[in-house]
């Protein structure tokens, strides 16, 4: 086994059924799969000759599930505080996303894409949203997670109810031009995007569920984000989004949804019934003040749920250290019970239950022999992770990004003693600042950022109620 390593750690939280979590243990893996996960001692008695990494002090465990995000945000992060959901998308989305090009996306999705390696993450399901008809934008995202070595799924999140939208034709078209520039990638995957239920006309809405018919495809959306999309639904549909999206056919293929926040009984039955898996973003849900998941609820009703970081512009970060600790503190605080959720609990939905969320359990989410190493080592030697008294609370409300030692995507060196390898992250820093800027001021909204605009930042008028007394 000469291309073989052994990963060890104090703790191994392989999250594989009878075998969650092994003390001194170690992760063998050779040719991007998993061959043995066991106690440290007989794994390197059976491969004296391997190659071991980690000093047994640290903690070894599958590569987390990004099961939501937009790397067309990648560059226009922390702008619009005060906005709501609808608010935040006029302020910032919607003008960047009118002027958004590939090489834009590409560049965001290496600087993002750079982040998650560097917080564990080693799977990303992304959505990307333009309204740059003809850009073909969204392939930036393809091209730069293929660029990065991560594993994901790629998504055009399509809406076309906007002033100056080209015919339905020109978005199904950036579908199949997504779909063919991933066909034959080994570890980036196609999914059909729709941004909103009801920011596509019928017609478009129509033609999404066809294709999915058609070819065969999963679908990657966002429902039941907000208040206000029930009441807009309601009146537009006469139902719910989610009834809306039963009702036309859309749930009969294999769909993930971010955020289900506003489900009434019948949406969380019918989510059930239809197997439609679910992203809980409790960073970006709590920026925007969208509401809060009924994760307890739709657990219970078998409803399959991974955790997600949401977009660069809406979380604001792409570290899922904060996404671990914000579901833990979230779900206590609103139930008022410190038993609501634990951190067995918020690592099974970060890994395991993410994989399933994305149809990918047989491949990630597990450490196991015959999956793939998609392995993360924490440096046990860091002020966060020196004494482990309990390793699951630990990840989840000890660790930081900072405790990431080494990262494997398909058994591949991505992260190696928290630097990330065969990248320049000074040299990407400082092409996406430029960019950045450029993209801002392209969009017209220099005034809410003060890298692109002539302003400072003690110059910025404090909004009405920011100050709290």
């Amino acid at each position: 086994m000469s291309g073989a390593t052994l990963v060890r750690g104090a703790w191994v939280l392989a999250m594989a059924p009878g075998a969650e979590a092994i003390p001194d243990g170690a992760v063998l893996f050779e040719d991007g799969a998993v061959d043995a996960v066991g106690p440290f001692d007989e794994l390197r008695a059976a491969h004296p000759a391997v190659e071991v990494v980690g000093d047994g002090h640290g903690i070894v465990l599958p590569g987390f599930v990004n099961a939501h995000t937009h790397l067309t945000e990648g560059l226009i992060p922390g702008m619009a505080e005060t906005g709501s959901l609808w608010e935040w998308a006029a302020r910032v989305i919607e003008p960047c996303g009118a002027v958004t090009t590939r090489e834009d996306v590409r560049v965001g999705a290496l600087l993002k894409g750079a982040e998650m390696l560097l917080s564990g993450i080693t799977t990303v399901n992304d959505m990307c949203c333009h309204r740059n008809p003809g850009s073909l934008a969204t392939l930036g995202a393809a091209d730069g997670l293929i660029e990065l070595g991560l594993r994901g799924i790629v998504s055009f999140g399509v809406e076309n109810l906007y002033c100056g939208a080209p015919p339905e034709a020109v978005f199904m078209a950036e579908h199949e031009a997504l779909a063919d520039r991933l066909a034959g990638e080994p570890l980036v995957g196609f999914r059909l995007g729709i941004g909103t239920v009801l920011g596509v006309t019928d017609e478009l809405f129509r033609l999404s569920v066809q294709a999915c018919r058609d070819h065969g495809w999963a679908v990657h959306t966002h429902l039941a984000e907000v208040r206000e999309e029930v009441t807009a639904s309601r009146h537009r549909h006469g139902a719910t989004t989610i009834e809306h999206c039963g009702r036309e056919g859309l749930l009969d293929h294999e769909v993930i949804a971010g955020h289900c926040i506003w489900c009434s009984e019948r949406d969380i039955g019918l989510l059930a019934s239809k197997d439609v898996a679910a992203s809980h973003n409790p960073v970006a849900n709590m920026i925007l003040a969208s509401g809060v998941m009924p994760l307890a609820r739709l657990r219970r009703e078998g409803v399959r749920v991974g955790l997600g970081t949401d977009g660069s512009a809406s979380n604001d970060n792409q570290d899922y250290f904060g996404v671990l600790k914000a579901t833990g503190m979230l779900h206590k605080i609103a139930a008022l019970r410190a038993d609501a959720i634990t951190g067995h609990d918020v690592l099974r939905l970060a890994t395991i239950e993410g994989a399933r969320a994305l149809g990918l359990e047989r491949l990630v989410g597990s450490l196991e022999p015959g999956k793939r190493a998609d392995v993360v080592l924490l440096d046990g030697n860091t002020p966060e992770l020196a004494t482990i008294h309990d390793p699951w609370q630990q990840v989840v409300y000890c660790a930081t990004a900072r405790c990431v030692s080494h990262v494997w995507v398909d058994g591949v060196l991505r992260v190696e003693g928290g630097r990330l390898v065969g990248h320049d992250v000074a040299a990407l820093a400082a092409r996406a600042r430029e960019l950045g800027a450029d993209l801002v001021r392209r969009a017209g909204i220099s005034d809410e950022s003060v890298l692109a605009g002539p302003g400072r930042l003690d110059d910025c008028e404090i909004p009405a109620g920011g100050l709290l007394t």
